[in-house]
């Protein structure tokens, strides 16, 4: 069967990633192109209506692996690859972040399987998938086929939108026997490792804050600009170091990846680490008092001045146009 297997990541309370939720629509939309059918693998114990409910995506059916910890990538890559194998499902699809990661890679070792990671869009060709990449700085966008099956397909975070389209899904339940190196590793505690529980990877908005804002207390500035805008604040690696905000909000290649509709940043000089983090934001804003900072380089508005007083005043005109 010319099917697309995503794996759909939950949290304790049951409630389903928004990036998994994503790549089920992309699947539902891809499989009726190539003539197969959507499915997704959930673990734990998800309960039938929440497992049925993913046919609302596009899911036609969820296979229920009741017995494999949700939160260890290799237990899950055992219940992938029995549930590619059992099926002959041909694709799997991961929505952005880093389990997913994880998994895929997992997955692709197992399975010797072919893979492309950081991937924005997937497209038809000729019947099989073809998986868009970004290379050389995102300059320029690569085509990735597949010579053998299965092929593994991971996301960036957010690259795919949810699409509900109704309908309940077919849940069935699949028996895994873990491999011995599966069961090595037990689950403690799911959550941030420091610092408070702070969403920035579901935010429309974000204001990131850099050491421009010259101590932990000038994350007010940040804090009443983004709640002024109904969004969250983010962080760079070095304020989060210096401990001014929580690694929960740090952005970057040893923090989180965004991809908000609004990237403000807020005295942040743009290095690399922290570009890699968040420049698939559809629109970014820096304002930054050195108009050399690297971050002007592939901001869509630059504002050269002190934040300290533009911020300010930026949150008092947002709140006049929403009426206080």
């Amino acid at each position: 069967m010319a099917g697309i297997l995503v794996y759909a990541l939950h949290d304790d309370e049951g409630n389903f990633n928004k990036n998994s939720l994503g790549a089920i629509s992309e699947a539902a939309k891809l499989a009726g192109q190539i003539g197969g059918e959507a499915s997704a693998l959930v673990v734990g114990d998800v309960a039938d209506d929440a497992a049925a409910g993913l046919g609302k995506y596009g899911a036609a059916k969820v296979y229920r692996a009741k017995s494999v910890p949700e939160g260890l990538a290799q237990p899950i890559v055992d219940a992938m690859a029995k549930v590619i194998g059992d099926n002959g499902i041909s694709y799997a699809l991961f929505g952005g972040g880093l389990l997913g990661f994880e998994i895929g890679a997992g997955l692709t070792a197992r399975l010797g399987a072919g893979v492309t990671m950081e991937v924005t869009a997937v497209k038809v060709q000729d019947g099989k998938l073809v998986a868009e990449r970004p290379i050389l700085q995102d300059s320029e966008i690569a085509d990735v086929g597949y010579v053998s099956e299965p092929g593994i397909i991971i996301g960036r975070l957010n690259a795919f939108d949810t699409n509900e389209t109704g309908g309940t899904a077919a849940v069935e339940d699949v028996e895994v026997e873990l491999s011995p190196w599966s069961t090595k590793a037990t689950m403690v505690q799911r959550g941030e490792q420091r610092g408070a529980d702070v969403n920035i990877e579901d935010a429309d908005i974000l204001v990131g804050g850099g050491r421009g804002l010259g101590a932990a207390e000038g994350f007010k500035l940040a804090e009443e600009l983004a709640e002024s805008m109904g969004g969250a604040v983010a962080a760079t690696r070095a304020v989060v170091d210096a401990g001014w905000y929580p690694y929960a909000a740090q952005i970057g290649q040893t923090g989180k990846t965004v991809a908000p509709k609004l990237y403000l940043a807020a005295g942040i000089s743009g290095a690399i680490q922290h570009k890699v983090g968040m420049q698939n934001s559809e629109n970014i804003l820096a304002i930054n008092k050195d108009p050399n900072a690297p971050i002007f380089e592939f901001s869509d508005l630059g504002v050269v001045g002190d934040l300290h007083k533009i911020v300010p005043k930026l949150t008092e005109a947002i709140k006049a146009k929403k009426g206080g």
